[in-house]
């Protein structure tokens, strides 16, 4: 049975333009759907924002973004860190429901789904990062196709514990 856990995909973070937003999105709904079909179960990770910012705790840019096609069946966790695993339960969560595989989805590429994976995949979940279902924003330094990128080339040579490794796959071959 696999997990799959959506990033904070919410409504403020996608007022700037995000690479292949769309895609993203429809990719995330896909596996979503073969996810729960498979009797596994989708996780949907939401950042409270601090007061004033984008994605504030109540606010409409909180809200997971509207394309999404979220189930009443989906589990909801918040977290005020870029990783997923820190101050929350999502960790317990995780063993009981011992997923075969842990897929990683959402945005932003370059903070909470890198650093929530490399906490997942240091716990020694099997880790699988969907290669073309998470996003972010061009940076002053690098283009968002050069941050996922070199992501995907980060992913793929992480020094794991106990042979583990991070699996690097698109949609297509997951649903």
């Amino acid at each position: 049975m696999d997990v799959l856990l959506v990033i904070d995909m919410q409504r403020g973070l996608f007022e700037q333009p995000r690479r292949n937003d769309k895609q993203v999105i429809g990719n995330i709904n896909r596996l979503a759907r073969s996810v729960r079909a498979q009797a596994g179960h989708v996780l949907y990770v939401q950042h409270d924002g601090l007061p004033g910012e984008e994605i504030a705790v109540g606010t409409p840019g909180w809200a997971l973004h509207p394309d999404l096609e979220v189930d009443e069946a989906d589990g909801h966790l918040r977290k005020s860190a870029c990783d997923s695993f820190l101050g929350t339960d999502l960790a317990a969560r995780l063993r009981i429901l011992a997923p075969r595989r842990l897929l990683i989805t959402g945005c932003a590429t370059d903070f909470c789904v890198d650093t929530t994976l490399r906490s997942a995949a240091a716990l020694g979940f099997n880790v699988v990062a969907v290669s073309d279902a998470h996003t972010t924003a061009d940076r002053p330094h690098f283009s968002a196709e050069q941050i996922i990128d070199h992501h995907h080339w980060m992913w793929q040579g992480l020094i794991l514990p106990a042979g583990k490794h991070v699996t690097l796959l698109p949609t297509d071959q997951l649903v």
